[in-house]
């Protein structure tokens, strides 16, 4: 895979990069959707495919891109398809730092060094060119505006932002609540993003011990498809070296 395009991971954490703070919108559950949006991002390269609710190597050839070889190697290391629920709500959190540093690398954005109450040092993230963000917003709005059925890379980017959360980011408010359910609704146009995203809003859930059906009894609802219930083992999130970094991104 060459640099010719960003990555969805890059995208939705600039997506979710608020340019008016340096901080990042929903920050424990955009750990999550970058474990999706890798996944994602391998099966679009031709490197996984979905197994029922499972992920399965196909072609373990590395990428080129050095955080999601990583990823492609440890769910090779596994040998069985894996389900998508276990991987994303395993350890491997913290792809919220290991991105921000990756963009500030490429110089998509830049530290930008403070102090929170005066004592505490803090690092918050600027982009460095607005212009990439607008363009990735605008692929959002165009899906939600005029209905046209949208490219797996926009939908799958869609379905990541919606279950995160980033909804009531992107579109904030009463005057938001229809590009929220339309936003919503774009997750049926790709079948890797809807099984990424709905794992990912299983795990937030607590439904990650149980397996996902791919049809639900009559008159009851799968697992995570239905209104959310309340969060019960939800994976604690991991401590970083420094608990001012954490309250800002």
């Amino acid at each position: 895979m060459g640099r010719s395009r960003r990555t969805l991971p890059e995208e939705l954490l600039l997506l979710a990069l608020d340019p008016a703070t340096g901080t990042t919108a929903q920050p424990q559950s955009l750990d999550l959707g970058l474990a999706g949006a890798q996944l994602v991002e391998l099966a679009l390269a031709g490197r996984i495919a979905p197994d029922g609710d499972r992920i399965a190597v196909v072609v373990p050839r590395p990428t080129g891109d050095p955080t999601l070889d990583c990823a492609l190697e440890l769910l090779r290391r596994r040998g069985a398809p894996v389900r998508a629920v276990h991987w994303i709500g395993g350890p491997r959190l913290g792809l919220r730092q290991t991105y921000l540093s990756h963009l500030e690398r490429c110089g998509m954005v830049h530290a930008v060094a403070g102090q929170m109450c005066g004592v505490l040092p803090t690092t918050r993230y600027q982009a460095t060119d607005t212009e990439i963000s607008r363009e990735i917003r605008a692929r959002l709005d165009s899906a939600i505006r005029t209905g046209v059925p949208p490219d797996p890379r926009t939908a799958a980017l869609a379905a990541l932002a919606h279950a995160v959360g980033l909804g009531k980011h992107l579109y904030p408010g009463n005057e938001g609540r229809s590009s929220r359910s339309r936003l919503r609704d774009l997750i049926r146009h790709d079948p890797m993003g809807g099984l990424v995203a709905h794992a990912v809003m299983d795990v937030q859930n607590g439904a990650a011990a149980q397996p996902r059906r791919s049809s639900a009894p009559a008159g009851r609802q799968a697992p995570g498809r239905g209104a959310p219930e309340p969060a019960r083992g939800v994976p604690a999130q991991p401590r970083r070296g420094s608990m001012a970094r954490a309250a800002v991104h």
